[in-house]
């Protein structure tokens, strides 16, 4: 099945059969709900932008989780800053992919349907924020932050999460466009 996607008002319509949630959208939604969240079927056009707006939205949220939970626990247990970074990244990871995977599980995918749909798109889009992030937040101070109570810890996540997204954006708008990443969220 082949879905119309209005990508930008000014662009011509483009075929979309890779809709991540191709697989799951007869199991809980009707063709007509399935087609609205995308943009069609009577519903104003989405543009790029938008969407790309919307899923670096997304990536920052599952990232922010784990970078913090990561970030509070290296800074509580005084973990040197690379080791810091590094569970920081994992973390971000970790959440980043569980909120990507979970609305295609919940919609009636497999979870290795799900990883399979959106693992590349994902993955390049977590590393360049986690990247901007962890650099951001080492430089600011947050990592050698005496406490997770601390201004210096505070000011560093602060900083690194306009940070992330201002660097993951131009990403997600390439694998957008190139459809690496599907418009899944």
């Amino acid at each position: 099945m082949s879905v119309q996607v209005p990508l930008h008002p000014a662009q011509p319509t483009a075929a979309k059969s890779d809709c991540c949630h191709a697989a799951a959208a007869p199991a809980k939604a009707s063709a007509h709900q399935h087609h609205q969240h995308h943009g069609a079927a009577g519903s104003a056009p989405v543009s790029r932008l938008r969407l790309t707006t919307a899923a670096t939205l997304h990536c920052l949220s599952g990232c922010a989780i784990g970078e913090f939970i990561g970030l509070a626990i290296g800074v509580s247990l005084g973990l040197d800053p690379w080791t810091t970074m590094a569970l920081a990244t994992a973390s971000g990871f970790a959440s980043g992919y569980t909120l990507g995977l979970l609305p295609l599980v919940r919609q009636g995918m497999r979870w290795s349907a799900a990883f399979a749909t959106l693992w590349l798109g994902e993955t390049i889009s977590i590393a360049a924020m986690e990247l901007a992030m962890n650099v951001t937040d080492y430089h600011v101070g947050g990592l050698t932050a005496a406490s997770v109570f601390s201004l210096r810890f505070w000011a560093g996540y602060a900083a690194a999460l306009p940070a992330g997204f201002l660097v993951a954006w131009p990403v997600n708008y390439w694998l957008l466009r190139r459809q690496i990443k599907q418009p899944c969220h």
